[in-house]
């Protein structure tokens, strides 16, 4: 008789839980509270734990049956999750690491400090210890960094009955199995056949896999970077692509699940940049290191945001004479700041999603163009008709417009123009579009504003 489990329910974790749960660890129910952790999914119990005490979420985390205690580990935030590293025993973590894919164990011994690291491995089957290594001695945000060395590959003059034996003893540590990859006796990569077609196919069992196998396969080199690897995900319609070195050789596999991860870990990463930021200040950070990290960016801001002061400085004159001026300059430096920010931050990501390139760079830039152009249009007038009722004087509003108008036209232009130079240049382009561009489109937009409020002040008095 099949034992039946049961049935997980998607929830919320609000005081109330919270407070219930530790209410259970204070009293010491463990029967209890292992029956509601049953009922609850590993990334939730993962956030139950990130906001219970340290001696609170390790008493928690000793209760999780084995089988789902390494997801709650990959699903916590970084201090908590530290914290239980820490206090397990070696034998306990080379326990987890044992039940967990090659590239999620290799995350979990990345975490830990080296020698810690080493006794866990030590403690580690031979094979899977070697592919926690060698996933380790890639890059990071490479393919190899990310990859999984458990994939199902077989031979090009394998039969269908042989190709379902070797399915049958390699799936079962195989995570989302959707395709068996073909290679030959250098396990140099030749192809790729569904499961689906091999099902198909299990009527002619004698056939060769060569016979029902797609040799035009889409593969990714083991040093490409974890960005592309998404993008090319995405190109294709991927559920998961194969991994091979310089020689072709099949070292390991991509699934979607990896990639929905480097998708939301790289997004973030481009809009802490952008302001400065890192994407894991709130989870990993003490605050001296984020005013360490943010300052640089503040101290820039305000370097050239003096030049503003400056530029306001050497027209006194035009200010004494018209006060009203002053009202205006922070409104366009604003707007023109702001539209500038916008346009640097789409580029951002259209580049970084390939709906930019530099080969046809001047695509995004008309794009914007036309875009800053609506709304320089847009808010010049409105700003201009309230200047002309505000002062009196048709040709003060139209000042007013027209360097709004200005401003705002030219910080589009920044905002796009630049991430994408400093793309063509090598550096990163979500760095560009941090709060030093906003502070340089405001010194311009306060330039063109007294510029021409000088050269046509004579008119107005």
């Amino acid at each position: 008789m099949i034992e039946s489990k049961p049935k997980r329910a998607v929830i919320e974790v609000d005081a109330p839980l919270l407070n219930d749960i530790s209410d259970l660890i204070e009293s010491g129910s463990i029967p209890l509270l292992k029956n509601i952790l049953s009922e609850i999914y590993p990334p939730d119990i993962a956030l139950i734990i990130n906001n219970l005490s340290k001696e609170d979420s390790l008493e928690l985390f000793r209760v999780l049956p084995v089988e789902i205690s390494h997801d709650v580990l990959l699903e916590m935030n970084e201090y908590p999750r530290e914290f239980i590293l820490s206090s397990l025993s070696i034998s306990e973590t080379a326990s987890l690491i044992s039940e967990m894919n090659s590239n999620d164990a290799a995350d979990i011994i990345g975490w830990m400090k080296k020698d810690p690291a080493d006794a866990v491995l030590k403690q580690v089957s031979g094979v899977k210890a070697t592919n926690i290594r060698e996933l380790l001695s890639y890059g990071k945000n490479t393919a190899g960094g990310i990859m999984q060395k458990e994939f199902v590959d077989v031979k090009k003059s394998d039969t269908v009955r042989e190709a379902i034996e070797e399915i049958k003893k390699e799936a079962p540590f195989v995570e989302q199995l959707y395709h068996v990859w073909v290679t030959d006796e250098a396990r140099r990569l030749l192809g790729i056949v569904s499961l689906k077609k091999i099902i198909l196919s299990i009527d002619s069992p004698g056939i060769t896999i060569g016979e029902i196998m797609n040799s035009e396969v889409i593969s990714v080199n083991v040093n490409m970077d974890q960005e592309e690897v998404a993008r090319v995900f995405r190109k294709y319609d991927l559920v998961s692509i194969p991994v091979v070195d310089k020689n072709d050789k099949l070292v390991g596999r991509i699934s979607v699940d990896d990639v929905v991860d480097v998708i939301e870990e790289e997004y973030s990463e481009d809009v802490a940049m952008i302001v400065g930021s890192d994407a894991d200040e709130l989870e990993s950070k003490s605050p001296v290191q984020i005013a360490w990290m943010r300052l640089p960016w503040v101290l820039i801001t305000l370097g050239i945001e003096l030049l503003a002061g400056f530029v306001i400085k050497m027209y006194d004159d035009t200010l004494g004479r018209v006060l009203l001026l002053a009202s205006f300059m922070p409104i366009i430096s604003a707007i023109s700041g702001n539209t500038g920010l916008q346009a640097a931050t789409i580029t951002v990501r259209a580049l970084a999603t390939g709906h930019a390139t530099l080969t046809r760079w001047w695509e995004p830039i008309k794009r914007s163009f036309e875009t800053s152009l609506i709304i320089g249009i847009s808010c010049g007038f409105v700003i201009g008709i309230i200047a002309w009722l505000w002062y009196g004087k048709l040709l003060f509003g139209g000042l007013v417009g027209f360097s709004m108008f200005t401003s705002i036209n030219i910080s589009g232009l920044v905002g796009t123009s630049v991430p994408m130079l400093s793309k063509s240049l090598g550096f990163d382009p979500a760095i560009t579009a941090g709060p030093f561009e906003t502070a340089f489109q405001d010194v311009v937009g306060i330039s063109i504003f007294l510029s021409l409020a000088t050269l046509l002040i004579k008119w107005l008095l």
